[in-house]
């Protein structure tokens, strides 16, 4: 069988009623449109640049118990794809051989892995996964962004963001853990396609203020024999580590000149090596045995007849999506059968089918209420245990949760999560 898991533990998770109220009336009646704007204000100063991407006008308040429970599933769900071997030869053999890179790290470095909220049979509220990624997110903006809510808007000092215990010095310790390592920071590198032409260019700038490391355009590294450096006033700096946020899907679509090939060997450390980015991602939901996780299928395998018993008959209850893609582009919400045979069956392997899960909506807004999604940050250095560091949520009213498909919406897009502090567990030991 291609994705068999007979030796995978499954962690239930608790049912949740719903989100606390008492925070988000608190907030609803304090606010005010000024605040926003000097909230908005502040946070291009602080990352030096204007963010393009909305920002609502509102954190979230979720209770620690539902914060905890999916911080514990997300952990259960990378060690049930990296400890099994079965799946972890079957990913292997799915990354291009053109981007398959030696010198392979044990684990991701990074994980983030997305959940909705959606309503139980017995009417209780229970995650549900999106997606996971071994590939890191806006780990620098994130924390500034709660900070910033926190501060401007006079948040409750009960309410916390960073998981765990975490404070931002241990926070931010972490991450330098993880990124820099024992390297000076002069050699260490944030690597990306044309970063001065990304959304998440405020993340590379608070990245570089925080760890006073340099971004460098992918394709303005240098390659000395088996060494790779960058210019830095007029010099040649040795890259002895690199924090990778280069998306190989998009060097392939904007044909980005490489100056070395990732199947070289190279004399540089990965933070976030970039074979992880295909080994865990949608490629890996048919394989999971989770309360959270909805049923999925390769679409190979569904036109091959296995598995079909996965699905609901009800077709308008399907997802079609690529497995390498960003953005959210190219899923496909109740695929028709034209739809899929329009797939060439050379390329079928590449997609999913999913069932799908309709999300509550449950973040009481005055433009509505309003669906949240709940992204959780990890860690996982080379010698230690993977960490929940802090959560980034979108909101949203459409079918489609990202920032870029609610653009012409009030209190919808990028928001931060708080939870109250005396009721928190450290769950990630």
């Amino acid at each position: 069988m291609r994705y068999t898991l007979a030796t995978a533990s499954v962690l239930p998770v608790r049912g949740l009623h719903s989100v606390i109220p008492t925070f988000r009336d608190d907030f609803n009646r304090r606010f005010r449109p000024e605040l926003y704007q000097k909230m908005l204000e502040r946070m291009d100063r602080a990352t030096r640049t204007h963010i393009g991407f909305r920002t609502s006008e509102t954190p979230c308040f979720f209770p620690a118990s539902l914060v905890e429970s999916m911080a514990e599933a997300g952990r259960a769900l990378t060690h049930q794809l990296v400890d099994n071997p079965e799946y972890m030869q079957c990913a292997a053999a799915a990354v291009p051989e053109r981007y398959r890179m030696p010198n392979q790290s044990r684990h991701p470095n990074f994980m983030t892995v997305d959940f909705g909220l959606a309503r139980a049979p017995d009417g209780t509220l229970q995650p549900k996964l999106v997606e996971l990624q071994a590939f890191p997110s806006v780990y620098a903006y994130q924390a500034l962004l709660a900070e910033t809510y926190a501060d401007v808007f006079s948040l409750d000092p009960t309410l916390q963001s960073f998981l765990g215990g975490l404070d931002a010095a241990l926070y931010w310790q972490h991450l330098k853990d993880v990124i820099v390592g024992d390297h000076d920071p002069e050699n260490v590198i944030l690597l990306e396609v044309t970063p001065e032409q990304q959304k998440t260019l405020p993340d590379f700038h608070v990245t570089e203020d925080h760890l006073h490391i340099c971004t460098v355009d992918i394709a303005h590294v240098i390659k000395q024999g088996s060494q790779l450096f960058y210019r830095r006033n007029g010099r040649l700096v040795p890259i002895r580590r690199i924090y990778n946020r280069a998306i190989v899907d998009e060097i392939v679509q904007k044909q980005v000149p490489l100056p070395f090939d990732y199947r070289d060997d190279l004399d540089v450390e990965w933070a976030g090596h970039p074979n992880w980015y295909f080994l865990i991602s949608k490629f890996s939901l048919p394989w999971l045995r989770h309360a959270t996780v909805p049923s999925a299928v390769f679409l190979d395998d569904w036109y091959a007849g296995q598995y079909r018993d996965r699905l609901p008959e009800d077709r308008s209850q399907w997802i079609l999506k690529p497995l390498y893609s960003f953005a959210g582009k190219g899923i496909v919400f109740e695929p028709s059968q034209q739809e899929l045979d329009s797939i060439p069956a050379t390329e079928r392997h590449h997609f999913l089918l999913q069932q799908r899960v309709h999300f509550e909506s449950v973040i009481a807004t005055p433009h509505g209420v309003t669906q949240a999604e709940i992204r959780f940050l990890y860690v996982w250095p080379e010698q230690g245990d993977l960490l929940a560091l802090l959560t980034l949520v979108r909101m949203g009213r459409g079918k489609m949760m990202g920032v870029d498909h609610n653009r012409n919406q009030e209190w919808v897009g990028s928001s931060a999560a708080f939870f109250p502090i005396q009721t928190t567990k450290e769950v990630m030991k």
